[in-house]
């Protein structure tokens, strides 16, 4: 009797054991430092541009030309001002100009963002991590604009979208490995910091058209939006959205939550307000409750005088203002709070953008 008490004894144990084993496998790795939950909290923002605050002005010592430093982060950037509590700490490592490799491989005058991100896991517990990454790759989109805009000047027969519907898809398609990688980077980099995927929320943002077909005729021309008529058509109707769509996709491929911005910029679009012109950098006053959210044609005319700066006098052109980093700012706000894992930014009926969550294909 004793032997068979034993027996089940042991048997027991075992059970307990194999319970213990299987409970264990769907957790994160047990030999993985786990972050102290008494860490003050953060949001992390990385990628280009369009996060670093390109456009708003006021510009962070060190980010603006110094030891080759464009970086461009401002003080307006969304990440400065989302809705979060007041113990939340607000950090960007967004630059200007980056591309996906940026994530990962360090630069010229920065180490990559996803080392930095590292970094900030021995004194934040990062909640979110919010990415904007791959206009700059393949898409080229600065460079999209600008050859519209030899478009415009030269008079060319169909513009630039002529010759990007054919080349547009290719070069998304192009991009989203790039992205890919970029996001196994930042899983990489929390997972070594002690991070299960799912005690943290990545999130994916597409981008806005800064330009679109409604824009104010006296000012379709240098003083502030010189495109051709189709060209703004194809830029907000086609290939901003298709952009979105292969963003969506690299989000999928690694389980990220995605946020679809290609709409948040209608009727905000850069030259759209009929209002008096701004000074360079300045958001154009609004007239009859109208607001543009995007930068026009700007120049930096004493940068032009300086051959360190005369390359980067017109890199704030079509990048989101002040005003428009806090409006979408707003949207990322709700998504972030909401567990939506799409959504895309839509504007209610006064005109403020909202995350409205989107159907799984």
């Amino acid at each position: 009797m004793q032997a068979h008490k034993s027996r089940f004894l042991a048997l027991l144990a075992v059970c307990g054991v194999l319970s213990l084993a299987i409970l264990v496998s769907d957790q994160f790795p047990p030999d993985r430092p786990q972050q102290p939950p008494q860490l003050p909290t953060a949001v992390v923002t990385l990628g280009d541009s369009t996060l670093s605050g390109e456009g708003g002005g006021g510009y962070e010592a060190g980010t603006n030309g110094e030891h080759g430093n464009w970086c461009h982060r401002s003080p307006a950037a969304p990440v400065h001002q989302l809705r979060l509590p007041g113990d939340v700490t607000r950090i960007n490592l967004a630059c200007s100009g980056a591309k996906a490799a940026a994530i990962g491989a360090d630069g010229d005058a920065e180490i990559s963002q996803a080392a930095r991100l590292a970094e900030l896991t021995g004194r934040f517990r990062i909640t979110d991590v919010v990415v904007q990454v791959g206009a700059n790759d393949d898409p080229a989109f600065t460079d999209v604009v600008n050859r519209c805009v030899g478009a415009w000047a030269t008079r060319v027969p169909g513009g630039c979208a002529e010759e990007m519907r054919g080349l547009w898809p290719q070069r998304v398609e192009a991009m989203r490995p790039k992205v890919v990688a970029a996001l196994r980077e930042v899983r990489a980099a929390m997972e070594r910091s002690g991070y299960a995927p799912d005690a943290y929320s990545l999130v994916v943002q597409s981008y806005a058209s800064p330009v679109g077909p409604d824009v104010n005729p006296r000012l379709n021309n240098l003083a502030g939006c010189p495109f051709q008529a189709g060209d703004l058509e194809w830029i907000r109707d086609t290939g901003v959205p298709q952009l979105a769509e292969g963003l969506r996709a690299a989000a999928d491929e690694v389980g990220a939550r995605f946020l679809d911005l290609s709409r948040a910029g209608i009727g905000h679009e850069a030259c759209t307000a009929d209002a008096p012109d701004a000074p360079a950098g300045q958001v154009p006053p609004p007239r009859d409750g109208h607001e543009e959210w995007f930068t026009r044609l700007t120049v930096d005319w004493d940068g032009l005088r300086d051959d360190y700066r005369a390359p980067h006098a017109m890199q704030e052109s079509f990048h989101a203002n002040a005003a428009g980093h806090r409006a979408l700012a707003g949207c990322l706000s709700d998504f972030l709070a909401g567990t939506a894992e799409r959504a895309a930014c839509v504007a209610d009926e006064s005109g403020a953008l909202h995350a409205v969550p989107a159907a799984q294909p």
